[in-house]
């Protein structure tokens, strides 16, 4: 793809060569080329586009980027647009987007329309609910495979997708699941109850990211939802569960580098926001950070008795907030994807305990050879037993941090690396010194 080739035919005034490279290329290429843009380039740009591209374009869009163009749109294009976009993408854009434009949103749709993004926006913020789509191809038990074809024909125009078909009873309830594969291969006189097999379901109040991991984990291309008593009212797409692990991933990513996650594209984000977004755990961490202090504080006499051991503070410092950090991180990928679950913490302790002291030997070894080379026998020890205990001792923190944290109703991705780091190195340093007292002539 060319570089920022809309950017340069936009600052030249040349319409006609944007509007060309912007017809030549798929909409997921356009919208990955106007989430670069500014403001108002992105308006221009899009107000380019023809109809039918302008709608897939929008929907390939970031929420942020979404707002941009739809506050820069007249109300016949407004109108237009938001009529146009799937019950579940509509509901996304008024949840995401400020009052204004969300009432603008609801005002100038259909009754039909309405009715159906007001039904989605009435489940709990960040439910399945909210990103299902109820636009779908339901089968009633006992059709052959000739009559359900021939409702797909009939009702599959105005479906997200015809893929996975619900099968119902005479009250909507789920009995099953067939595909459009099975129907097209059967005979037509099959009954199609004789091929539908046991369905997995999300319950239209659960959370979104638990139903996309159960696509993921199943390979599914749509996930029937459900509500209370069973009924059929909605399905999950592949596509929405793709963004829904995305977005997931991406917060998670954020959290553990200490910083809150950035709405919008990183390059027409504010410097300001950006700040924004890291300022609130640096502050949070230079205040843990005086733990650190105050622990070289306590056992400044022992510096002063013993000034080699100063000279490895940094290394045990950066060794154990590294172990410390490797483990959180593993461990929050692994609650994200179910790999742990909250009863695993004994069995997780013991395999991240074992695995800081195979680590811990290792640099031992290594430390041990270089301290005897820089300072008396005794500070290479010392800094060879701090190293094995401090290994253990991180990995086994930064292993149940995030597992207390889910116990505790918290996401696991706050107790970030840094977090996790900066609890470490006071606590490491303790071990250092302590082990110093046992084993030199202090």
């Amino acid at each position: 793809m060319d570089v920022d080739v809309v950017q340069d035919a936009l600052d030249a005034n040349d319409l006609a060569k944007a509007q060309e490279w912007l017809n030549r290329h798929a909409p997921h290429e356009v919208a990955a080329e106007l989430q670069r843009l500014d403001p108002v380039p992105t308006a221009v740009a899009f107000r380019l586009l023809d109809k039918d591209q302008a709608l897939e374009v929008f929907e390939e869009l970031d929420p942020h980027s979404q707002q941009t163009i739809l506050e820069g749109l007249r109300d016949e294009a407004f109108y237009d647009l938001v009529e146009s976009l799937e019950p579940d993408d509509r509901a996304r854009v008024v949840q995401e987007a400020p009052a204004k434009i969300a009432h603008r949103v609801l005002a100038g749709l259909s009754p039909a329309e309405r009715q159906m993004t007001a039904a989605l926006l009435g489940y709990p913020e960040g439910s399945v609910g909210r990103y299902m789509t109820p636009e779908m191809v339901v089968l009633r038990r006992g059709l052959t495979a000739a009559a359900a074809l021939d409702v797909v024909r009939a009702e599959g125009r105005d479906a997200e997708t015809i893929y996975v078909l619900p099968l119902v009873d005479d009250h909507r309830r789920l009995v099953g699941v067939t595909t459009l594969r099975e129907l097209v291969l059967s005979a037509a006189d099959t009954v199609v109850d004789m091929i539908s097999e046991e369905a997995p379901r999300a319950q239209a109040t659960d959370d979104a990211e638990s139903a996309a991991r159960l696509m993921q984990e199943a390979n599914l291309l749509a996930l029937i939802v459900v509500d209370s008593e069973e009924r059929v009212v909605g399905l999950l797409t592949i596509d929405d569960a793709v963004e829904l692990i995305e977005a997931a991933d991406t917060e998670d990513v954020a959290r553990q580098a200490g910083a809150s996650p950035l709405r919008g594209h990183y390059l027409t984000a504010s410097v300001l926001q950006v700040a924004r977004s890291r300022a609130t755990w640096l502050l949070l961490l230079l205040v843990a950070a005086t733990l650190t202090v105050n622990v070289l504080q306590y056992f400044e006499d022992t510096l002063a008795r013993v000034t080699a051991l100063a000279l490895f503070v940094p290394l045990l410092i950066g060794t154990g907030g590294n172990a410390g950090a490797q483990s959180a991180t593993a461990v929050v990928r692994a609650l994200a994807v179910g790999e742990v679950r909250g009863r695993d913490v004994f069995r997780v302790v013991w395999r991240e305990s074992r695995v800081g002291l195979g680590l811990g030997l290792v640099l031992a070894v290594l430390a041990l050879a270089i301290g005897a080379l820089l300072v008396e026998w005794r500070v290479a020890a010392t800094l060879a037993g701090s190293l094995v205990a401090i290994c253990v001792w991180a990995s086994v923190v930064g292993a149940v941090m995030p597992l207390l944290a889910r116990r505790l109703g918290i996401d696991p991705a706050v107790i970030s690396a840094p977090l996790v780091t900066t609890l470490v190195d006071a606590t490491g340093l303790i071990i250092y010194f302590t082990m110093a007292h046992l084993i030199l002539p202090l």
